[in-house]
């Protein structure tokens, strides 16, 4: 009996320590802000819980758009009516604010800090500056900023610290990070199974003539080799531009890849009768297509978020027979997935140009 008396009394005893812990615990408030460490090693004290952001450039616009366009506070390019078919129709209000890196960089300061964000993102490849230069714009501005490495391996993990970072949007990040997350694993096991004699080399054009072109290489052609084709054109200084390297027809020619994708926009609807290029061996045997540019290029310009989509459809294109699945259905999905828009089967199709 004392044995059973001593036990009450230690559970009693241990009841009583948990109740007043919990207690303590309620009387902590939370915390209004938060020590946060970006993609490039620095500290920044964010709001605990985030709803207005401002993007910096169009990779953040692009993952902002998916994962919360409501908290967006402003935009770096104005979207077109094309776009806004099938984005979020809040975009279309939001101050354009320019962007911080990028051939057409320039920020307006004045607007940034009229938006009244809680934070200002920056997304995309990681370089050597951008701590230097995240740091001057928060000072500048007075807002914090902070960088997210959004590259296609860091893809999914932006999204997840996204989710981290938004109020409210844990599930929505990992729905996202998922996807990305599939999407590399399918093309890495299509990728393997691929015999090397099955590999097709593909051209990807970047300009209205055909001329300008995303080499091997270049991160605006990743996707090429990420379904397990080859970069037809090799040139000795690359350009990871979004208009990519010049080149001559001549080397077109030499190159004879098996497939040519065209740019929107560009050439791709004459070539079958154009003198100069229909005797090239993709022409003649109809593998040429143009890529899908809805409501983003899907493999490039830039090369992000986009180019999940990029992957399924040009797996597809180049190697059915292991990337079998219907892609009308699949960019459905996508586009119900990434924007919360439902388009119809013959929207789809539009969009992928099939007739």
């Amino acid at each position: 009996m004392k044995r059973v008396l001593s036990v009450f009394a230690l559970l009693i005893l241990v009841s009583t320590f948990v109740f007043a812990q919990a207690i303590e615990e309620e009387k902590v408030e939370p915390k209004d802000f938060i020590e946060f460490t970006d993609s490039c090693g620095r500290t920044v004290e964010i709001p605990a819980k985030v709803t207005k952001v401002a993007v910096s450039g169009n990779v953040a616009t692009l993952f902002m758009t998916t994962i919360a366009p409501e908290y967006m506070c402003n935009i770096n390019s104005a979207p077109t009516q094309a776009q806004l078919e099938y984005l979020p129709s809040v975009l279309a209000q939001l101050p354009v604010t320019g962007q911080l890196y990028g051939g057409k960089s320039h920020i307006n300061y004045e607007e940034l800090i009229a938006t009244g964000a809680q934070v200002v993102i920056d997304m995309g490849d990681y370089k050597s500056s951008i701590a230097e230069d995240l740091d001057a714009l928060q000072k500048q501005i007075g807002i914090p900023c902070i960088f997210l490495e959004a590259d296609l391996p860091h893809m999914s993990e932006a999204f997840r610290s996204l989710g981290t970072i938004l109020a409210g949007k844990e599930e929505r990040a990992e729905e996202l990070a998922f996807l990305i997350d599939l999407t590399l694993i399918v093309a890495e096991v299509n990728k393997e199974a691929i015999p090397t004699e099955e590999k097709l080399s593909v051209m990807f054009t970047s300009a209205s003539d055909g001329l300008g072109t995303n080499a091997k290489g270049s991160s605006q052609a990743q996707v090429i080799e990420i379904v397990g084709a080859e970069n037809a054109i090799v040139v000795e200084k690359l350009s990871s531009k979004s208009g990519g390297n010049i080149i001559s027809l001549e080397q077109v020619y030499k190159a004879d890849p098996d497939v040519i994708l065209f740019a929107p926009d560009s050439i791709y609807s004459t070539v079958a009768s154009d003198p100069a290029w229909k005797e090239l061996r993709a022409i003649k045997e109809g593998r040429y297509y143009e890529v899908p540019s809805l409501p983003y290029n899907w493999l490039s310009t830039p090369p992000s978020l986009n180019m999940v989509l990029g992957i399924w459809w040009l797996g597809n294109v180049l190697y059915p027979q292991y990337y079998s699945y219907d892609m009308v259905s699949v960019t459905q999905e996508f586009f119900n997935i990434l924007w919360k828009c439902n388009i119809s089967e013959e929207q789809a199709k539009t969009i992928l140009g099939i007739k």
